[in-house]
């Protein structure tokens, strides 16, 4: 194995089947939205085999080197969380293997693209000042395409990379450096370390790579990252229950695989939502309990309004970053990029629905039963914090202020939008769609801005994500927010949206991006650099 100064190491691709259990999800009446894939127990049995011509039946014979996978309940059963790797002494150090495998879900046999042969990956944590460091090995099969004459056409799906979502790190060399591009048949360093003041919370990391991201992610490529100790002094909280929920859309095609684009595009794609890879989970409580759930929409596509029948939900945390005080709420409204962390207050014995309410985000958003919690057994009388200890940042004031800009999000689509085919359909940032050797966004360290997006887009909401600083929201729509929320996400809704924020360009210089995270939307163009200079 040889070294290139890129962090490039050539490997031998060994492709295998995977023998996964308990793999399962959720049917959605409309149309997709937040799904998790749970990376379970995962046994992989390798054998050399031919991508082009495999087969898909369950039995087949030993003879042909494939071993048959063990039937599982396609729902209700109870969630499992994904394998978790925690740092050790200030370092957390890992593979990360990308490969095709085998996955049962739902009662379907898929084969698609996957960390660790599962989906989602390995769960990480780590705390403030550690250093994650990756070997990521791509173990895809060669691509057999070239770069098309428009970069936003999605292409070379099996090139792929490593993105920190929500960490202020640095973008640049092996850290958190979207631009680097990770070819099938080789190995690949990744070193990110944390500011010791790093926000704690709930965060998550995916493919970023332009061109094949989409198609990754909606394979289920993306795992959850939790920054240890947030509420270690809150004793409500760090007793409660903890279970880490990772929601994912699920689509693939006659074959089951995501080979094509036009198995994502269209919005009634996707087939049914997850929870860690689970169809329609059991979550166990008993009456009285407190559990803290780190919610994490790694859906490739939709919003998810999140309701849990006969429950209020407790906010404590937005995108891994502490609230200074609870927010009781009926409903959750969680866009894909976006982490809700939730406190829920079992109520009296019983079995109640947890469900992803109508919500128009320019087409349906995901309708129907994510989860049933059941609640049975001996009563506990555990409390909900009276009090949050105050917010990690702080706000930004009118006089800190260095700079204003002005960011639009549009598109252009056929007169028949619902039936159009994707190519129909371009997506723009300030009129232009993303070109990684242009630098749109030029910022000075240090500085301090008031961005204004607004959508002008007709037919859909966008949500804007911003790389290495969060942001804070001070309105919407004209609206002042009553206490203004630290995002790395935010919903931009259509037909002239206005969405105001502020942000401190600190610590790091480099090349980021700015995006929708509606990945279909990214993939096809919404998209721009930002560079962040030392005069």
């Amino acid at each position: 194995m040889q070294q290139d100064p890129n962090g490039a190491s050539s490997v031998t691709s060994t492709m295998g089947t995977t023998t996964l259990s308990r793999r399962q999800l959720l049917d959605c009446g409309l149309k997709a939205g937040a799904l998790s894939l749970f990376a379970g127990a995962a046994n992989a049995q390798h054998a050399a085999h031919d991508h082009a011509g495999m087969s898909h039946t369950a039995d087949m014979s030993p003879t042909m080197g494939m071993i048959a996978d063990t039937p599982v309940p396609a729902m209700d059963q109870p969630l499992v969380e994904p394998e978790v790797r925690r740092s050790v002494n200030g370092v957390l150090s890992t593979t990360l293997r990308v490969g095709y495998a085998y996955r049962q879900i739902g009662g379907v046999r898929l084969y698609v693209r996957s960390y660790e042969g599962g989906s989602p990956g390995p769960t990480l944590r780590m705390k403030p000042g550690d250093t994650l460091r990756i070997k990521m090995i791509n173990d895809l099969p060669p691509n057999r395409d070239g770069l098309p004459a428009d970069i936003s056409h999605p292409h070379q799906f099996n090139n792929t990379n490593f993105h920190f979502h929500g960490a202020h790190t640095s973008p640049s060399g092996i850290s958190d450096n979207v631009m680097r591009s990770m070819a099938p048949g080789r190995s690949y360093n990744i070193e990110i370390t944390l500011p010791a003041d790093h926000t704690r919370g709930t965060y998550w990391y995916h493919p970023h790579h332009h061109g094949s991201a989409d198609i990754q992610m909606s394979s289920g490529m993306v795992g959850a990252i939790v920054i240890e100790g947030d509420f270690a002094d809150v004793p409500e909280i760090a007793t409660a229950r903890e279970r880490l929920m990772v929601l994912t859309q699920v689509v693939y095609d006659a074959n089951g695989m995501v080979e094509n684009f036009e198995t994502l595009f269209p919005e009634t794609a996707t087939r049914f939502l997850a929870i860690n890879g689970q169809r329609r989970p059991m979550i166990e409580m008993r009456p009285g309990e407190v559990q803290r759930w780190r919610i994490l929409n790694a859906a490739y596509q939709d919003d998810m309004l999140l309701d849990l029948e006969k429950h209020d939900l407790q906010a404590i945390a937005y995108d891994g970053i502490q609230l200074g005080a609870m927010q009781p709420l009926k409903q959750v409204l969680i866009a894909p990029g976006q982490r809700a962390d939730i406190l829920v207050k079992a109520g009296s014995p019983g079995t109640y629905a947890f469900n992803a309410a109508q919500y128009d985000q320019g087409h349906p958003s995901p309708v129907g039963p994510l989860a049933r919690v059941v609640v049975s057994g001996a009563p506990m009388d555990m409390k909900l914090p009276r009090a949050l200890p105050p917010a990690p940042l702080a706000t930004i004031k009118d006089s800190e202020i260095t700079n204003r800009r002005k960011v639009v999000l549009s598109a252009t689509a056929p007169e028949a939008d619902a039936a159009g085919h994707w190519q129909e359909f371009e997506f723009f940032v300030d009129g232009k769609k993303f070109d990684p050797s242009r630098i749109d966004q030029r910022v000075k360290l240090g500085a301090v801005e008031e961005w204004t997006i607004v959508n002008t887009h007709e037919h859909d909401d966008h949500v804007f994500h911003i790389h290495t600083n969060p942001f804070q929201v001070i309105s919407a729509n004209g609206k002042p927010l009553a206490v203004p929320e630290w995002r790395d996400s935010v919903i931009v809704e259509r037909k002239g949206g206005v969405v105001v924020f502020r942000s401190r360009f600190i610590d790091f210089t480099g090349v980021y991006m700015l995006h929708c995270h509606m990945m279909n939307h990214e993939e096809m163009g919404m998209m721009q650099t930002v560079e962040v200079y030392k005069a």
